[in-house]
């Protein structure tokens, strides 16, 4: 290793703090056996010719080295106590057999991406070591908390503010009737902290004392004749540090049945925005999400996950995944997707203190780490459909949800995922009579999707005189097809197919056997109605 390329003593960082410098789009994390915040203190580039030779708290760049050519710079950075060590990898093959390896030797493994130049990291990782402090809350935190503050107001058919512990307001809901808002939200918004007499009010009737100590909302009554309109409070807390207050306000309609519930989820979630009011904190909001969609693709295991967010990764978890189609969006433009998105946070927060929410376009995924052992499907498909209907209650979207396995440990993640997304798929555009589905529920519908879906992606295995068919329909605007379709679907029952066709039963059979007349279809044998039944169900092309 030359000395040259060893960068000099410079202020440590950790690993973690490392990945969110450099970001998915350069490095993944193969293995971290020590765990995210072991400590960084230089970087190194070491050319395979050279002596594998490292540094306690090193990050070794091993250049032009791949798959077995790599397991010397492991064992030796392992032996000298380097923290980390990254690689190029050929292939998924090598990223096992590699993690292996930096598990025994305890070292961290990172894997470049095959286009990335090294120069590049080099001088992003150096740079990161050599980076300047946090500086003040950026406007993207400052927005979320915003976006928090409106979601829980729909929620909650109040008026909400987020203050921290001085009583600063930090965020509040929109509302465009001033008739509403009580004089103290009124002057707690205009001078950014609420007014001294009203907050001695607050202490001498307990409030704050009940906020310190406990995570219970606090209903305090209205008192027209000080300005004051009934509202509720809970704190928000990070452990056992009180990081903030909740306020959500009566406005002129009462407070929904379910508001506790929906200002605990609230709190939960508006925490990871108040943990700490710097920069580095949507760095780790944007890292863990990082991690969470990598788990869920499969792309990284699970255990650097686990280790950032202190998870044990051998209890048993779970994927929902809720999905709204354009038509949706259109029919609400006034909706984000940060609102949807802050609606599912909330209400799962409120159900299960560790869920994970991320958005992988065009579908929200929940991860539920840590549940229960026994935990039953129906308990899950109950916290979704709390979802669905708070969706269509307060945004007036019909979201769709569903429930993955419950798999083993957070390594089979992906497992629930591909389950999750299997019964969407299924439930686009299929009259499911349920918001919410379990794959036991619907999975018929899931198994036709999936040979629909092979039909689609596979011409070859249709059969011709059905494409004839619907060819046949669209140069001449007739309706064969469909008819026949409506026909095996009734089970060939001849009159209730032409009722729902809306024609004479004659006028059916005569199509019936127009259609054999131009296909050569057979439709007294089981296997062509059976295909045609299948083959039918395809969408038109485009």
């Amino acid at each position: 290793m030359d000395p040259a390329e060893t960068a000099p003593p410079l202020a440590s960082i950790s690993l973690r703090e490392l990945l969110m410098a450099l970001g998915d789009s350069l490095v993944e994390v193969q293995s971290a056996p020590a765990g995210l915040d072991v400590e960084i203190r230089s970087v190194a580039l070491l050319d395979p010719e050279d002596p594998p030779t490292t540094k306690p708290g090193e990050l070794v760049l091993v250049i032009g080295a791949r798959g077995r050519a790599a397991y010397p710079a492991l064992r030796a950075a392992g032996r000298d106590g380097a923290a980390g060590v990254v690689v190029k990898l050929d292939g998924p093959g090598q990223a096992a057999a590699l993690s292996e390896t930096a598990a025994e030797a305890g070292v961290a493994l990172l894997s470049l991406r095959s286009e990335a130049r090294w120069e590049h990291v080099n001088a992003l990782a150096r740079a990161a070591l050599d980076s300047a402090p946090p500086g003040q809350p950026g406007e993207a935190e400052e927005g979320d908390l915003f976006s928090l503050a409106q979601t829980t107001a729909l929620l909650t058919s109040g008026i909400v503010s987020i203050e921290d512990v001085a009583n600063r307001v930090l965020a509040y809901s929109r509302s465009t009737d001033s008739d509403e808002i009580d004089d103290l939200r009124r002057r707690s918004i205009l001078g950014w902290q609420g007014p001294e007499a009203y907050l001695a009010k607050l202490r001498e009737w307990g409030v704050f004392q009940h906020l310190r100590s406990s995570d219970e909302v606090i209903s305090i009554d209205g008192h027209p004749e000080l300005g004051f309109r009934r509202r509720l409070a809970v704190a928000i807390r990070s452990g056992d540090r009180h990081l903030g207050t909740i306020w959500v306000q009566e406005g002129s309609t009462p407070l929904s049945e379910r508001s506790s519930q929906a200002m605990l989820g609230a709190a939960r979630v508006a925490a990871l925005h108040l943990a700490r009011r710097r920069r580095e904190l949507s760095a780790d909001l944007t890292f863990t999400r990082t991690l969470l969609a990598g788990l869920l693709e499969g792309s990284t295991g699970p255990q650097p996950l686990a280790t950032h967010l202190g998870f044990d990764a051998t209890r048993p978890a779970a994927v929902l995944g809720f999905s709204y189609g354009t038509a949706d969006v259109v029919a609400a433009p006034e909706l984000t997707h940060a609102e949807v998105t802050n609606l599912v946070a909330v209400h799962i927060a409120a159900r299960h203190r560790s869920a994970l929410v991320t958005q992988v376009d065009p579908r929200i995924y929940v991860l539920l780490p840590h549940l229960p052992r026994g935990i039953d499907i129906d308990t899950l498909r109950g916290w979704g459909q709390e979802i669905t209907d708070a969706a269509r209650r307060h945004l007036g979207l019909p979201l769709r949800g569903s429930v993955g396995c419950v798999v083993s440990g957070l390594g089979d993640v992906p497992e629930s995922r591909r389950e999750a997304d299997r019964i969407l798929d299924a439930m686009l555009g299929t009259d499911v009579p349920t918001a919410v589905a379990a794959l036991p529920d619907i999975q018929a519908e899931v198994l036709v999707s999936e040979v629909l879906t092979l039909l689609s992606i596979h011409p070859e295995i249709r059969d011709p005189r059905l494409t004839a068919l619907v060819a046949h329909d669209n140069r001449h605007q007739s309706r064969l097809a469909q008819s026949l379709l409506t026909y095996l679907n009734s089970y060939g029952d001849v009159r209730a197919a032409a009722a729902q066709l809306h024609v004479h039963p004659n006028t059916l059979r005569y199509r019936l056997r127009r259609a054999e007349q131009l296909t050569g279809l057979d439709l007294s044998r089981p296997d062509q109605r059976l295909l045609a039944m299948l083959q039918l169900r395809l969408p038109p092309a485009p």
